[in-house]
């Protein structure tokens, strides 16, 4: 049996930054491996884990992607003892001072990202986020030991080590969407005990944090038939208005949107109250900025739905998350998947017969 907590903290504490997933890519498809048919890494990058189903070929199929990706930083210059750097994603620049690093050099090096003290800033200065060109990384080398060990392009990752809160929740970096590939884990671990007829392709994406680019390789390369992207959506917290959040604790959020296929939605939410899974509603009235967005235009188009698991602290190192939250979506996935037959396709507007 998978512990959530476990490979949650495995995931979290592995370094990936989008372009750079080797590390975490690894650890999923120890994951993934035992618990389907076929698990192979694409062109870029993309973990593609196969579940086959039970039902007479031509099967059709069903994609499920979560990216494995996270945000961080790359080195753009050296100034005497010290590294200038550049964000690789949406990197929050109000987060970064006094940050533990670790930057990739010849070899592995500790560092905090500092700035100016307070006392020699201006009033105005102290009263804003301090700018990028104002900020650098001390890694305690010299001048020659440090040009021996970091040239221009290493990458730097966040150092944070993932904490339990009361067993129910959860902090660390890179959450998102680590969170989310741990939910296609327990989707295929629950399809180890349930007939299923389609296939399932369970994909932990690349690069999406700077321009959902795995995404838009591997829907285009399997082609499947329905498609679902599993991220994260803005938990409860203080300071966000009420249109934008979700409830922690209060299961996955199924979007409603034009990013949303309205047959899947509601196929998804009958499924949840049938099974007395909670879930909620997410209104995303553009562009929902996951993996979904390049599912849905996909070759000819792929029938979509989004789920986003509540988070709070999005992109920072202090990442918060429910485990039952994470729990719920594998489930629900499952069961979504179980129902899927041919009654299903033609409730759902496809054709006759498997796709290419």
């Amino acid at each position: 049996m998978i512990n959530t907590l476990e490979l949650l903290r495995s995931l979290s504490e592995a370094d990936g930054i989008s372009g750079h997933e080797e590390g975490v890519r690894s650890l999923i498809q120890q994951a993934m491996a035992p618990l389907a048919d076929d698990a192979r890494a694409d062109a870029l990058g993309n973990l593609i884990a196969l579940k086959r189903g039970a039902g007479p070929e031509p099967r059709r199929a069903i994609m499920l992607a979560a990216h494995m990706d996270e945000i961080g930083l790359m080195v753009s210059g050296l100034e005497g003892a010290f590294l200038r750097f550049a964000p690789v994603g949406g990197v929050d620049l109000r987060t970064l001072v006094g940050q533990e690093v670790t930057v990739h050099g010849t070899r592995k090096l500790p560092g905090i990202i500092a700035s100016r003290p307070p006392h020699v800033l201006t009033a105005e200065e102290r009263s804003q986020a301090v700018p990028l060109e104002r900020l650098y990384i001390d890694t305690g080398l010299g001048i020659d030991s440090l040009q021996e060990c970091v040239r221009v392009g290493d990458l730097v990752t966040m150092r944070r080590t993932f904490t339990s809160l009361n067993g129910e929740y959860a902090t660390g970096k890179a959450m998102d969407d680590r969170a989310g590939v741990v939910s296609l884990v327990l989707c295929l671990q629950a399809l180890k005990q349930i007939q299923h007829q389609w296939d399932v392709y369970a994909v932990a994406t690349t690069q999406e944090e700077i321009g959902l680019r795995g995404a838009t390789v591997s829907a285009y390369g399997l082609a499947p038939d329905l498609g679902i992207a599993v991220d994260v959506g803005f938990g409860r917290q203080q300071g966000v208005s009420d249109p934008a959040i979700i409830e922690m604790d209060g299961g996955p959020a199924v979007a409603l949107g034009p990013n949303v296929h309205p047959a899947m939605r509601a196929r998804m939410m009958a499924t949840a109250k049938d099974q007395e899974i909670k879930v909620q509603t997410e209104v995303v009235p553009g562009a929902t900025g996951t993996d979904g967005w390049a599912l849905q235009v996909a070759r000819e188009g792929i029938p979509t739905l989004v789920l986003s698991i509540p988070l709070r602290y999005m992109h920072t190192t202090v990442e918060t998350i429910c485990l039952r939250d994470i729990e719920r979506t594998g489930r629900i996935l499952a069961r979504f998947i179980a129902g899927l037959d041919g009654a299903a396709a033609a409730e759902l507007g496809l054709e006759q017969g498997a796709s290419a």
